[in-house]
């Protein structure tokens, strides 16, 4: 009797685990990574996700919050209409130099799971950033023929 009471839980667990809305259900991310390529230390940079509701309910978007300190994502107060798109502003201080690799987490109300999106890049130190953009001019200028 009591084998079949723990199965009868068990196959009622499953079933309630599986049945759980996931957030890529309800939310589209127009990118999971932006990539700002090289930065200048000491110059903030932005960037804005496009977060789109593909349910047929409103979603709430709980919180949102980052790996790290340098990183700071807008509240999106007002709920996320079916069928609408919203901007979720992404900064980030550049105050280190050395790679960016940084998670910005989106919860949604009601959802356990988190929806993660990443920002990458580099940060150059102020040189290292001039001799950057002296190289990659001197390779985008046309050849001359002559």
């Amino acid at each position: 009797m009591k084998k079949i009471f723990f199965l009868a839980s068990a196959f009622v667990f499953t079933l309630a685990v599986s049945a759980q809305v996931k957030v890529d259900e309800l939310i589209k991310v127009n990118t999971d990574n932006h990539d700002f390529g090289k930065v200048k230390q000491g110059v903030p940079v932005s960037y804005y996700f496009e977060i789109k509701n593909i349910s047929d309910k409103p979603v709430v978007v709980e919180n949102t919050w980052a790996s790290c300190g340098c990183t700071t994502p807008e509240k999106i107060v007002e709920p996320i209409l079916p069928g609408t798109t919203v901007k979720l502003k992404v900064d980030y201080n550049a105050a280190a130099a050395g790679p960016i690799n940084k998670d910005v987490y989106i919860k949604l109300a009601g959802i356990d799971q988190t929806k993660t999106v990443k920002i990458t890049g580099e940060v150059l130190t102020a040189e290292a950033y001039e001799l950057y953009l002296k190289e990659k001019g001197a390779k985008e200028q046309p050849v001359k023929k002559g």
